[in-house]
Parts: C-alpha cells; structure tokens; sequence
C-alpha cells in the first residue's frame, strides 16, 4: 500500500514563504499526476497546484499563480510547493495527492485523484 507522507508545515508572516514536500513510500510509485489541494475552515477544498508525473506539465489555481511553484524529483518520488509572498487567505490544511488510476481528465477536481497525504497546517499571521 503506498502512502504519501507530507512535511514542511507551519507558521509564516504574511509575506514569507515555506516549502512543503510530499513522498511516495513506495519505489514502483508511478502516477499520471501529483498535486496539491488546501481546506480552509469553512471552505471547500481548493486545487492549488498540479504536475504531470512522467510528461512536461503544471498546473496552478488563479489565486497561487505567479507565488506558488510545484516540482518533482521523480528518482526521490517526492513533489515540492515553494510558497513565496504568503497571504492570510493562504492559510488551510495542505493535501498531497496523486492520480495513479485513469486519465488526468480533471485535474482542477479533487475527485481526479485517488492517493491522499495526512494534510499539512500552514499559518500566515497579518
């Protein structure tokens, strides 16, 4: 059973910036693509950014675009989310996840996806 193990979390001002990283434990891990999601008290799940797992690709939420930037070290099965220029809005629990079953129909969509980190608490402070 692979699991995605999340680490990175925490407490940020406004206008600082944090990495976050997610493995997959497993070496035979292989996915269409991996990506993050973050839940606000009260809101929705919100995509935050996406990467094609074994093509060129990415995709990022409008309210991330030009702050956010995701990666991939395939040989370390681990994706990254540099943050930079952090908001208050930006604080949520942050979701790795994968889609290792089907196409990447919907990548904006947290039904895509089949694979879940435990969730990472980020905190932007005014």
């Amino acid at each position: 059973q692979v699991h995605l193990v999340e680490s990175g979390g925490g407490s940020v001002q406004a206008g600082g910036s944090l990495t976050l990283s997610c493995t997959a434990s497993d070496w035979t891990f292989s996915a269409h693509a991996m990506g993050w999601f973050r839940q606000a008290p009260g809101k929705e799940r919100e995509f935050v950014a996406a990467v094609r797992w074994s093509r060129v690709g990415s995709k990022y939420g409008d309210s991330v675009k030009g702050r956010f930037t995701i990666s991939k070290d395939k040989d370390k099965n681990t994706i990254y989310l540099q943050m930079h220029s952090l908001r208050p809005e930006d604080t949520a629990v942050y979701y790795c996840t994968a889609a290792t079953r089907g196409p990447w129909n919907s990548p904006l969509q947290s039904f895509a996806y089949d694979m879940w980190g435990q969730g990472s608490q980020v905190t932007v402070s005014p």
